[in-house]
């Protein structure tokens, strides 16, 4: 494919709504996506699967074979998008001064353009490895698709994710937890203090612990990429009405987590700023995990981070490797044994309501692919 069918193809993408609706309930989600790659693949001659993951919300899978004897290389990139609030033309696939204006642009739909483009590509020529070409849904949310992807049993020896790096190979990235800390009081009428056990003001001694958390991660000292960790307060609610003491009080907080902090690392830091607060008998507090994704990195000596750097540098030149802050799906695949980066094209206004993807970056994120594949 030239430039000027891929970018065709950028902005047939963006102008369909794939607006996540575990984010946005009754929003479109990834059927219609889904559809539409599965026919553009099989229009060019390529085989394609559309597998549904939960009712409306499918992936689609399709295999380039290869002639035999290079390593399995999975793409993967996500079909949903975040939320198109406040834009005025979330869905206009124009394209003005190199930019690709729209929601899903920059996140991912540029990566989605560049990974099709170079499937097509490869499909008409000789190459050693199979390639696996997959489009999941509900990466924006809980990765419902890649974890169906690996439940499945599809497996490679080598995986690219698509997100925007402005074509860095990303070795590292950040995980989370999202944790919910009740603290529990007794209600009763406000004017009877004796009576009531105040659950907020309780939250208050705990925030006031997190706090000192939060600094206390900031002093460590920092991954050479990703800085240090860190955790916030998020969510806050509690009380019945002014007149009565709160008998609970709910806190959603998020740890950021760097590669090596586990699950049970973060839920202890928590547990003991709790316990820290109990010499008071009628402190009361419990932590529950709401969600847990682990942090992400690979050796920067691996072929694959290696070997798609110097695809980088043919293209573009210099290229250095990389750390992302958010999340990605590249830690599943490496907890499930698959070495992964993270590698797209890049673009500005990411989860904004101003978003873009760089069309030059699209059509050399192709190219980059092509080469890569063809090397392995």
């Amino acid at each position: 494919m030239n430039d000027e069918e891929t970018l065709a193809l950028a902005q047939q993408l963006v102008r369909i709504d794939s607006v996540n609706p575990s984010l946005v309930p009754g929003a479109a989600g990834e059927k219609e996506i889904a559809g539409f790659v599965a026919e553009f693949l099989k229009g060019h001659g390529v085989e394609a699967d559309v597998e549904e993951v939960a009712p409306g919300r499918p992936n689609v899978v399709s295999t380039l074979p290869g002639t035999g004897g290079g390593p399995s290389l999975l793409l993967c990139c996500h079909l949903d998008t975040v939320s198109v609030e406040g834009m005025v033309e979330p869905f206009s696939g124009r394209i003005e001064d190199g930019r690709l204006i729209g929601r899903g642009a920059q996140d991912v739909k540029g990566g989605l353009t560049a990974m099709l483009s170079a499937a097509v590509v490869l499909s008409k020529r000789p190459h050693r490895s199979d390639v696996i070409i997959t489009g999941v849904a509900d990466e924006e949310a809980y990765s419902a698709g890649t974890k169906a992807l690996l439940e499945k049993g599809v497996r490679a020896d080598m995986a690219i994710v698509f997100e925007p790096s402005d074509l860095e190979v990303v070795v590292a990235h950040k995980g989370f937890g999202w944790l919910r800390v009740t603290t529990t009081g007794v209600a009763a009428h406000g004017s009877r203090p004796k009576e009531g056990v105040d659950a907020i003001a309780h939250m208050g001694r705990f925030l006031v612990a997190l706090e000192s958390l939060a600094d206390e991660l900031a002093a460590r000292d920092p991954h050479a990429l990703l800085g240090t960790a860190s955790v916030h307060a998020s969510l806050i609610q509690g009380g019945r009405e002014l007149s009565s003491y709160p008998d609970r009080c709910v806190l959603d907080l998020e740890r950021r987590t760097l590669p090596g902090e586990t699950e049970a690392d973060i839920v202890g830091e928590i547990e003991w700023l709790v316990e820290a607060l109990g010499s008071d008998a009628r402190f009361k507090a419990a932590v529950d995990v709401e969600l847990f994704r682990p942090a992400f990195e690979i050796d920067e000596a691996e072929p694959l981070p290696t070997g798609l750097r110097a695809a980088v540098e043919a293209k573009r030149g210099e290229s250095r490797f990389a750390g992302m802050t958010g999340w990605t799906d590249s830690a599943l695949l490496a907890e499930a044994g698959i070495p992964a980066v993270v590698f797209g094209p890049g673009g500005a206004g990411l989860h904004g309501i101003d978003e873009w993807g760089d069309t030059a970056q699209i059509c050399q994120c192709r190219d980059i692919l092509v080469d890569f594949a063809e090397k392995l």
